[in-house]
């Protein structure tokens, strides 16, 4: 009776004393050199007619020309542009300062210090403010992660995308170039709070559809 031994049939393994790692590569390496059958051609064509066949489809084609910047260019709604830093119904600021954005930056573009509000000069509903803020367009991706991360919806993305400058320093936007402009309604900071006593009242009210202050609209059913 013949006695059937189990063969191992796992690779060697090269931590092992004495294994020598270019003689296994060596040994695979001719192992599939053998098992390797001839590569059967898709075409009856030779390579570079295939080549040439790419290039002549596309001439007759048509062309796509943009008028860029004699006609604006249209992007998306959800496009990824300059960042804005919006504002309440009232005026006051939505940033509080809670660098949150900073911190989901990968680019580390985003420099934010935050102040604190008193009753005589307020900027925001709560109790910080965004005293400092800058944003280097030398580094941002516009991945919006920046935006994801803030809790107030303070910042966005606008469709602005014409940030080119001869000028580094001039890439480094400030707070007052990132402010939402004020609109009808809205009253400069500092000032006090109108529309509640606390910031609670800034975060659960219902939006008023008939306000163009509004950021918000009410969908209709």
């Amino acid at each position: 009776m013949t006695e059937h031994r189990d063969v191992d049939r796992r690779s060697p393994d090269p931590h092992d004393p004495g294994h020598d790692m270019v003689a296994q590569t060596k040994h695979e390496l001719e192992r599939r050199g053998r098992d390797a059958g001839p590569v059967k051609r898709s075409s009856w064509l030779p390579g570079p007619g295939q080549g040439f066949g790419v290039t002549f489809a596309q001439i007759f084609r048509k062309v796509t020309t943009e008028e860029y910047p004699e006609v604006p260019k249209v992007t998306k709604p959800r496009y990824h542009g300059r960042h804005v830093l919006n504002r309440h119904p009232d005026g006051l600021e939505k940033c509080v300062g809670c660098e949150l954005c900073a911190w989901a930056c990968p680019a580390d573009a985003i420099y934010v210090e935050g102040g604190d509000n008193t009753e005589d000069e307020r900027y925001s509903p709560g109790e910080r403010y965004g005293r400092v803020y800058q944003i280097n367009y030398l580094r941002c991706i516009f991945c919006g992660l920046c935006i994801e991360a803030c809790p107030t919806r303070s910042l966005t993305m606008s469709n602005d995308f014409e940030l080119a400058d001869d000028n580094r320093a001039d890439l480094i936007y400030t707070k007052e170039q990132l402010m939402a402009p004020l609109l009808p309604g809205m009253e400069a900071p500092p000032h006090a709070m109108r529309l509640g006593e606390d910031e609670k009242d800034y975060y659960v009210r219902t939006p008023d559809p008939a306000s163009p202050a509004e950021p918000v609209t009410v969908e209709q059913p």
